[in-house]
Formats: structure tokens, sequence, C-alpha cells
């Protein structure tokens, strides 16, 4: 059985890898080649589904590599490899000949098999190895056009961004191995010591909230948007975004282990489900309101984690995988063909373009929680978890979805309007538009747009408690019939609202800052620039300066003085020692000289010097004695 697991992790990485190295030779060959990839990791997908396989090796001295499929990771497993096919289905008509195919296949093939990796990891070293692929190919492909300034430092944002929250992973895999964690399972950290078990539970929060664009992190995925229309519907939102959901519903237990992170996880979910909703309705740009809609749902996914609402926030997490990942195609198809992704520009496109703007039409409304359309019923799964834990919590969450009906009616009353006369006038903002919608969309727009339509079946009491059973969640409460009407008349009510108003602008009635505020993304990015990128690179100038003026002054004054007492050593070595050594050498010379006068060859003087020595010598000997 392993085979199978080895199997569906082996062919994106290995098929990604050719790709991206080869693809440039073999261009028309590329798209084929990445759905066939695609389709046959879909295949082993629902193969591993089915039989559950695990594996492990060793990576470390008392730690080994695991990977199994239970529950929660078939589900994940199938949802991966089924949006990355339709993604990858849709953009083989997407990008021009001259264009290097093989590195956008790649990478998205990467990116899908460490995805693949970290739904099925059960140790936190795996985890965080296929977590940094992750982070890697998703910032290759978000400045897959590299060659523009604004999208390579978009790239660069989000990168920077989701890493400075990733390192509470590491900070997460230190406390564990301080906590008695020795072999780093996922399953094993709830039963960590305290006050370990805090930090642990700190450090897997906050990565999975930058991970997802919650509130504070949220402006990264605006960024995000720079990237190719299919990035967006693969990354921001069936996957990456939904990574940090899906950890924090794997970890429900290390969240139950700690009186304040499940609280903590709900609120900042719900919080940012009504603010971030809020941001989408004050969008112009389609790909920016999908953007924060897609941060606001990921809300409801943090919400039911909080909560404990693991099927919960399964089923919502699926659904809205199909949902947006249909919605980011549809924007694309019509930023190919138009050339524009501006929401005023937009008007008619969905009669302009039948097929994309009934898949769109379909999308939004179940992105705005219609019953009988899968959201609602998602929705209202993760509601009745929070009201368990909070009525407050409910009530925020339904405001919450009230305003998903309000962003979602307002794109869909932009695209169905009436074509204006002069539509040419407001296309090819971004790019030049080829008025036409390429052959390889309609298959997988179509395909996501079924599955986003009737994936609330998982809903339904009969496929709920199946689900429940199979995420080994059997005790999550099932919405009364009064919540599910009282969901279905916010939603209506909202939408009925939002259709209304939809012709008028944005701002209408709103005071001018708090429409600043929201359709800059709260002026997050700015804030955080301001806190942290600038103290942050004040304080490296400072440790420069530092380290210039003081450090190396230092070494440079040392340098200075140690040339100081070499010049003196050679000034005491040339003017004493070797002074003395002439002296020396003078005094033997004399000494020489003055020896050799007496050694004049004459027997006589030496007669005399002797008789002269000899007197001399009496002399001394009578003189002592």
């Amino acid at each position: 059985m392993s085979a199978v697991l080895w199997l569906l992790i082996a062919l994106p990485l290995g098929g990604g890898s050719v790709l991206a190295l080869t693809g440039p030779r073999r261009g028309g060959l590329v798209p084929a080649l990445g759905v066939t990839v695609a389709v046959v990791t879909l295949g082993a997908a629902v193969a591993a589904a089915l039989t559950r396989p695990d594996a492990s090796a060793p990576l470390f001295a008392g730690m080994e590599a695991g990977l199994a499929v239970d529950g929660l990771s078939a589900v994940m497993v199938v949802t991966v490899a089924a949006v990355t096919t339709a993604v990858l289905t849709f953009a083989a008509g997407e990008f021009a000949a001259h264009e290097n195919r093989g590195r956008f296949f790649g990478l998205m093939l990467l990116f899908a098999g460490a995805m693949l990796v970290t739904v099925t990891a059960t140790t936190l070293p795996l985890l965080l190895m296929a977590w940094e692929v992750m982070g890697a190919t998703s910032w290759a492909l978000i400045g897959y056009w590299w060659r523009q300034p604004e999208r390579t430092e978009a790239a660069d944002v989000a990168f920077l961004t989701t890493r400075a929250a990733d390192l509470g992973l590491y900070l997460a895999a230190g406390a564990a191995l301080a906590g008695g964690i020795g072999s780093l399972r996922l399953d094993a950290l709830p039963d960590a010591d305290a006050p370990w078990l805090h930090v642990i539970t700190a450090g897997v929060v906050v990565a999975a909230l930058g991970k997802s664009a919650q509130l504070p992190f949220s402006f990264w995925l605006s960024r995000a948007m720079q990237g190719p229309s299919p990035v967006s519907a693969l990354l921001h939102s069936a996957t990456m975004v939904a990574a940090g959901a899906y950890l924090l519903l794997r970890l429900v237990p290390l969240l139950d282990a700690t009186a304040w992170a499940g609280p903590l996880v709900a609120w900042t979910g719900v919080v940012t489900a009504l603010v971030l909703g809020l941001v989408a309705v004050a969008q112009t740009d389609l790909k920016q309101l999908l953007a924060a809609s897609t941060s606001a749902q990921i809300g409801f996914m943090m919400l039911a984690a909080g909560s404990g609402g693991v099927a919960a926030g399964t089923t919502q997490l699926v659904a809205h995988a199909a949902t947006k990942s249909a919605l980011f195609l549809a924007a694309g198809a019509w930023l190919t063909a138009l050339g524009t992704k501006q929401l005023p520009a937009l008007r008619g496109a969905a009669r302009a373009h039948p097929l994309v703007g009934v898949a769109f039409a379909v999308g939004a409304l179940t992105l705005a929680g219609l019953p009988p359309l899968s959201l609602w019923a998602a929705k209202d799964e993760v509601l009745a978890a929070a009201r368990t834990e909070s009525t407050a919590l409910y009530a925020v969450g339904l405001a919450a979805a009230a305003v998903a009906a309000v962003y979602s009616v307002k794109a869909v009353r932009y695209v169905t309007r009436p074509l204006p006369a002069d539509a040419e006038s407001g296309y090819d903002t971004e790019e030049r538009g080829t008025r036409r919608v390429a052959r390889s969309a309609p298959a997988p727009l179509l395909a996501l747009t079924f599955a986003a339509a009737v994936l609330g079946v998982l809903a339904l009491p009969g496929p709920a408690s199946w689900l429940k059973r199979l995420v080994g969640a059997r005790g999550e409460p099932s919405p009364e019939p009064w919540e599910l009407g009282l969901s279905a008349a916010v939603a209506f009510a909202a939408a009925g609202l939002a259709w209304r108003w939809a012709s008028r602008p944005a701002s209408a009635g709103l005071p001018r800052a708090a429409v600043r505020w929201t359709h800059g993304w709260l002026h997050l990015e700015r804030a955080a620039r301001l806190v942290v990128v600038r103290p942050v690179l004040g304080l490296a100038r400072m440790l420069a300066d530092f380290d210039d003026r003081v450090v190396d002054g230092a070494v440079r004054q040392a340098a200075r003085g140690g040339l100081a007492v070499s010049r003196l050593a050679r000034r005491l070595d040339d003017g004493g020692i070797d002074g003395a050594v002439r002296a020396v050498t003078a005094g033997a010379r004399s000494l020489g000289r003055w020896a050799r006068r007496p050694q004049t060859g004459l027997l006589h003087q030496y007669y005399a010097q002797a008789a002269a020595g000899f007197a001399v010598l009496v002399l001394i000997i009578l003189l002592v004695r």
C-alpha cells in the first residue's frame, strides 16, 4: 500500500522537476505532459484515499519522515489533486508559445507535490520541509512574469510575510524537543510538558494564520494577485491559503490542550471573515475582491478549528476550494479575453461570454451562501459549531455570512448588466485582450462549478454523519432547522439589498476615510512597513554603522597600533640592537688593528715585547702579594 503513497508524492514532484528543467526544449508538449501528470496524480490520490496507506523512512537520529492518509488527509489529497488537474487543464490554453510554459507547469506540479506532502505528513520535520518548498514555489509562481518589477516586488512581499509567520513552526519544533517530544510526531504535540506546550501552540497558530492570510497578515494575499490567474486559482483558493486552516483542523487536540488557543483562533477567524468581507465589498478590481473574500471565507475555517468543528471546517474547505477556483478561472478567462479585471469595465462580460458568465454566476451565488448551494450548508455547519462555544461567535459569524452575500452579489450584478455601447473603451487596461475564451477553459470551469454547487451534500444528515466518522469527529453538532432558516433568510436579504444597491458607488453614504481604509486592505501593508520593516531596517543600518565605525574601527585602530609598534620596533632594532652590533664590530676591528701593530716580524722586537710582558707580570705578582 505504501507504494501508492510514494507514487502520489513522487509523481508531481518528479514530473514538475523534469518539466521545469527541460520544458523550454519541449514547449509544445509541456501542457499535455503537465495535465497527464496531474491526471495520474489524481488517480493515485483516489487510490490513496480508498486504501489509506502509510509510510515512513529514517530522517534524523530518533526521528522519522512519516506519511499517512487518514480520514482528514484523504479528503485533502483528493481535493488538492482534483483542483490541480482542473487548473492545469485550464492553463493549457492560457500562455503564449514564446512563454516558458515548462517553468510554469513544472512549478505548479512542484507546488502541488509539496502540498500533498504537507497534508499527509505525520511528523513535524517533514511538514516543515514541504512547507518550505510550498513557500518557495509560491514565490516563483507569483513572480512568474519576473521582468515586470511590480510583480517581483509583490512576490517578495508575499514571500517575506508568510516566511516571517512560518518562523512559528521552527519555534514549535524547538519547543517540542525541549518539551519531551523527541519523535516530533504531530499527534504527540499535545503531550508536551508545560510551559513548552504553550510555546508549541503559539508557534503553530502564528504559522497557520500567516499562511492562511488571516489578520494581521492578510495584506500579502492582495499583493499575490499579481501572479497569473491559474496561480491564484490553485494557490490562493484551494491549497496554500488553505494549508494553515488544514493544519489547525489537524491539530485541534493541540488547541484544546490550552485554554486560550481555541478561542483565539476562533475569534481571529470570525473577525477576519467580517472585516475582510467589508474589504471585499469596497474593491473595484475583480481579483482583489476574490482575494479579500478568500481571506474572509478561510476565516470561517479558522472559526471551525477554534470551535472544534473539524468536519464543519473540512466541508467549508472543500466547498470553498471548488467555488473559489472556478471564480478565479472565470476572472482569468475574462482577463485573457477582454484584457481587464476592473469591475466597471466588466459590465456585460457574462453576456458577451455566456459560458464563463454562467460559471461565474453559479460560483458567486455559492460564495454568497444562498441555499441550496454548497457554502450555505457548509457555513451553517461552521456556525453550529461556533454556537456551542459562544453566542457572540455565532452572531459575528452570521454577520460575516451576510457580508459574503453582499460582495458576491455585487460582482454578479456588475458582470450581468447589459453590455454598454462603449464597452471596448474599458478593455485592455492590464494587457491586450484576445476577445475570445481559450478552448481549454470550458471543461474545468464547468467541472469546478458543478462541484461548487453540489458539494453541499456533505452537510446533509447522511453524508454529514459519514464525514464526521471519516475525520473522527462523531460528536460534532449539526445545525438546527431554525439555524438553516435564519442563515438562508439573512443571505437572501443581504443579496437582495446588494442587488438593489449594486448600481450605486461603493462609497455612497460612507466616510471617505472608511472607503480608503477598506479599499486599501486596511493599510495593513503600510502598517507592517511602519511597525516592522522600518524598525528592522533602521536597526540593521544602526548595526551596520556600529560594525563599520566601532567593530571595523577597532580593527583598523588595532592595525594602526600594530604598525606603530612595528615602526618603533624597527627603529629600536636599527638604532639600538643594530647599533650595538656595529659598535662591537667596530671595537673588535679596532682591537684587531691594535693587535696587529706589534706583529712586525722582527725578532728583536718580539724579544723586547716578551721582556716587557714578563716585567709587567712580575710587577703584578709583587703588588698582589
